[in-house]
């Protein structure tokens, strides 16, 4: 026998005729977006619907836009809660290959060099923030095509950030804020080169 009562209450159907506002259509294109970043729908899709969201007068125009996809889930991944640190004494380190990208991520290197390579990482957050704490050595961050980068929040001594990843975005792509400190060293963000590239095919 099922308790009833323990089962939730349907959410209420809003009148199709009424007209939606500014918070509505953000809202469904917020979904898009993350249905998109899922791999749910293709780019081309993504822009034709978030034309029509942003278009849309009233919510029997909009319903239709997110009927397709599933409620977001409240489950949370502990892979991407718990910060990934890499530290670095006078050895190198590299992040490469499959990985799971958290929420945050913490570089730090005294004279080593460290490589955080996204290419091949499974990521699920709309923004990974890393924080940089370098001395002498450098950070080298590869990055997909689609991603955008911000290294706006890095405070430099002598060294110097070379952003070498700078094509627009793709709409619903992930966001990597930098930020942080580097003495000596370089911050150097990039796409995969060629060799990368053969190497994971």
């Amino acid at each position: 026998m099922t308790d009833s009562s323990r089962a939730p209450a349907p959410r209420p159907r809003r009148n199709p005729e009424l007209r939606a506002s500014h918070a509505d259509r953000e809202a469904v294109a917020e979904r898009l977006r993350e249905a998109a970043g899922d791999g749910r729908i293709d780019l081309e899709e993504l822009e034709e619907r978030l034309e029509r969201a942003f278009a849309a007068k009233t919510y029997g125009e909009l319903e239709p836009l997110t009927a397709d996809l599933p409620e977001r889930a409240d489950v949370i991944d502990p892979r991407t809660e718990e910060p990934l640190v890499l530290k670095s004494g006078a050895g190198d380190i590299a992040q490469n290959g499959y990985w799971v990208v958290p929420r945050r991520i913490s570089a730090i290197c005294r004279m080593g060099n460290i490589k955080i390579d996204f290419s091949q990482a499974e990521c699920h957050q709309r923004e990974v923030t890393l924080e940089i704490n370098s001395g002498m050595g450098d950070v080298t961050i590869v990055v997909p095509h689609g991603w955008a980068v911000r290294p706006h929040g890095l405070r430099l001594t002598i060294g110097e950030v070379r952003n070498k990843a700078t094509d627009p975005p793709h709409p619903g792509a992930p966001t990597l804020e930098i930020t942080g400190r580097a003495g000596m060293g370089d911050v150097k963000i990039r796409y995969p080169n060629r060799w990368e590239t053969r190497k994971r095919g």
